[in-house]
């Protein structure tokens, strides 16, 4: 009996978990990943068409492959691999979204034949491995650096603004922005952080409308009474409650015999709200800027000592306020000789389309500057906010690292030679595996060529004798009027 029960299948699993395994497993992570791959390679290039998304009440129309599989819930574990793939894509480069997760879904797509042709997967993965690094070495010397020459690296930038807006809704406009994105990136004198440069929707007007502002632009109103403009600004920018002025009865419990003992408590709060503003005003400020609601009183006591008051200064606001106006935020205000303040040459308010904002200028942080888009639609703002994003990341990736490759299929094409050639040297079933990653890397401008409505195996079979006639700057023409030119690390 005690033998019987040890043959007795026993499970390991938690109640309700599942098992795949081999074939069925090797199956189910094909398809999911390769319908990841079909879901978005129709909005890959120039001629790439928009997806409207709809969540609730909600509608997002965007070409961008990181938006999409964002918004997008995926149960398929591979499936969710390239999503991940794309998120990590546009945090590192910003662009190239949707050609990392078509050219991941491409070669599973060939992975999946060539399992059916009973080549071992550590065969295939031995394959690519070296493919991988020949084509990184092809890459590699095909890419041009003119950093040295400040004018032809200028025109390398707005060649790659307008490769990365190509297949934006700013296309129409492309010279436009990729101008005013060169013209913002140029001004982080070499930084990657983008947090200097903000970006302002409003609604109304046109794209061609959208300008840069060399100020930093905040969209919040002045105290009542309270100065409009303010010169050589001392600025304290803190993160403290200053609306416990009166009594939350709501909120609190209190006995008393007469409401003069109300008037009392209420007089007490007053009593310590002033000292509060007194200690702030300790600090030799002319301008106060709060996270937090400033309400009635303490808003009239800065009034009265002349003092600009800012409140509900949103968190991500007041933290690149603080960054661009070389200040802390602050929450106790005892030692004013330990607080660090902001500064700027003047503070104003302007008018933007129908609202009134307040911009900042002359900051510590001389590189601050805001875009203000202008567009029909919040749609349109929206998108046209992560196209010129997308082009903002990839210039300052750019001017870190210089070196450029041409685009439009030329890189692919370029690769997929190298590692032909390779696989030709190579004997055994590694030859194969080569072989497919070549193939795969091909059907990134196939696709570009179909999302435009040409004949890619025509296309693509001039490419490939284009280059074998060591033509390594050919690419495909749907990209008119511009130089296709990419960044080397995208």
């Amino acid at each position: 009996m005690a033998a019987d029960a040890r043959l007795q299948p026993v499970s390991i699993f938690k109640s309700g978990a599942g098992e795949e395994k081999a074939e069925t497993a090797r199956t189910s992570s094909f398809v999911g990943a390769i319908a990841i791959g079909d879901l978005v390679k129709s909005t890959l290039g120039p001629k790439g068409m928009d997806k409207i998304l709809v969540s609730g009440s909600s509608v997002t129309v965007t070409n961008d492959g990181a938006t999409i599989l964002k918004s997008i819930g995926v149960d398929n574990p591979a499936a969710k691999l390239l999503v991940e793939i794309s998120k990590v894509q546009d945090d590192e480069v910003g662009d190239g979204t949707t050609s990392v997760t078509v050219f991941a879904a491409e070669l599973l797509r060939e992975a999946e034949q060539l399992i059916a042709q009973k080549i071992h997967p550590q065969t295939i993965i031995a394959g690519w491995r070296k493919a991988v690094v020949v084509a990184r070495d092809a890459l590699t010397a095909a890419a041009s650096d003119n950093s040295a020459d400040s004018e032809k690296f200028g025109q390398d930038l707005l060649n790659i603004a307008q490769t990365t807006l190509s297949s934006k809704i700013l296309h129409q406009h492309r010279d436009f922005f990729s101008q005013l994105a060169v013209n913002a990136v140029m001004r982080l004198k070499g930084s990657t952080s983008l947090e200097a440069i903000k970006v302002l929707k409003k609604l109304g007007g046109s794209l061609s409308e959208s300008y840069l502002d060399e100020g930093f632009l905040l969209e919040k109103k002045i105290g009542v009474n309270q100065p409009k403009r303010v010169e050589n600004a001392r600025i304290l920018i803190a993160n403290t409650p200053m609306d416990t002025d009166k009594i939350k009865v709501f909120g609190s419990r209190v006995r008393v015999d007469s409401t003069a003992k109300v008037a009392e408590l209420e007089q007490a709060e007053k009593e310590k709200m002033k000292r509060k503003v007194e200690k702030i005003l300790s600090h030799d400020i002319n301008v106060f800027i709060n996270r937090q609601l400033i309400y009635n009183y303490p808003e009239q006591l800065f009034a009265d000592r002349g003092v600009m008051a800012i409140e509900h200064a949103d968190f991500e606001g007041i933290e690149r306020l603080a960054l661009v106006l070389g200040g802390e935020i602050v929450s106790t205000f005892d030692h004013p000789e330990l607080v660090k303040l902001g500064k700027c040459d003047l503070i104003e308010e302007v008018m933007i389309a129908e609202d009134k904002l307040l911009r900042f200028s002359g900051v510590a942080l001389g590189e601050a500057c805001t875009v203000v888009l202008r567009g029909a639609t919040q749609q349109i703002l929206d998108e046209a906010e992560r196209s010129l994003h997308d082009a903002l990341c990839v210039l300052s990736q750019t001017v870190r690292e210089s070196r450029i490759v041409y685009g439009g299929g030329c890189s692919e094409v370029l690769m997929a030679n190298a590692v032909r050639q390779l696989a030709t040297k190579t004997p055994g079933k590694e030859s194969v595996a080569m072989e497919a990653f070549a193939r795969a890397l091909c059907q990134l401008p196939a696709i570009i060529a179909d999302n435009a409505g040409y004949d890619s195996a025509e296309l693509v079979a001039q490419l490939r004798a284009a280059h074998m006639d060591q033509t390594s700057f050919a690419g495909l023409g749907t990209v008119t009027h511009i130089q296709v030119i990419e960044l080397l690390m995208s």
